[in-house]
């Protein structure tokens, strides 16, 4: 399935035209952002997480501690939602009433189950480091058992989603257009900055290369 299904639960109700359903636009979102929000109730009371994600085909990893209180809601089977969102540029209208974003933004609703066995807990963990920064597995120290016993890993099986985007200048009355005001778009982007070595590093240890490249833009 190349789509999800377009249903009341996941249909974008306001300016419907940016919606869209198709797993390549949804996955592409989910894979660029490195932090995402997790939407749950417990007793009626909502409750909205920023957390670290990482996505393995139609499945969205989440870890924490044992003591979580989300990761506890995520396994006694509740469902909960996802949402993310890239910020690509500042939209300034003539108006106030139209001035806007650019964004890329996805709303992921699931239900998820505990990952048990060590080995696919390290997969999982290892998805979730590499989504951090793409190579650090390899470098980094693996878990210790008592570290691994210590983390709580889910997988969220990505059952229905869509995504919301605008591009583009800002769309003015018409009678606005002669306005003597600046309107257009301040583009945005997230950007890698000079590396800030641990103070306690050891001397004579360079930034790996997957980091270099970061900074420099390759």
């Amino acid at each position: 399935m190349t789509h999800f299904p377009k249903t009341e639960l996941n249909s974008v109700h306001r300016l419907p035209q940016r919606g869209q359903y198709d797993k390549e636009t949804i996955y592409r979102i989910v894979d660029e952002a490195k932090i995402c929000h997790v939407g749950f109730a417990v007793d009626g009371q909502p409750f909205v997480i920023p957390t670290i994600h990482a996505r393995d085909g139609d499945m969205l990893y989440l870890h924490g501690a044992k003591a979580s209180r989300l990761l506890k809601h995520i396994a006694e089977g509740h469902p909960v939602c996802v949402t993310i969102t890239l910020l690509d540029g500042l939209v300034l209208a003539r108006s106030v009433f139209h001035s806007s974003m650019n964004y890329r933004s996805v709303v992921l609703f699931g239900c998820g189950t505990v990952v048990e066995e060590d080995a696919a807990k390290l997969h999982a963990l290892e998805v979730l480091t590499n989504q951090l920064v793409a190579g650090r597995w390899e470098d980094a120290r693996k878990p210790t058992p008592k570290e691994l016993n210590a983390t709580t890993v889910v997988a969220l099986s990505l059952e229905s989603a869509s995504a919301k985007i605008r591009v583009g200048p800002p769309s003015d009355d018409e009678e606005d257009y002669a306005l003597p005001i600046w309107a257009g778009v301040l583009p945005l982007r997230q950007q890698a900055l000079e590396l800030a070595p641990d103070p306690r590093l050891n001397a004579g240890i360079p930034a790996p290369e997957y980091l270099s490249d970061l900074v420099s833009g390759d």
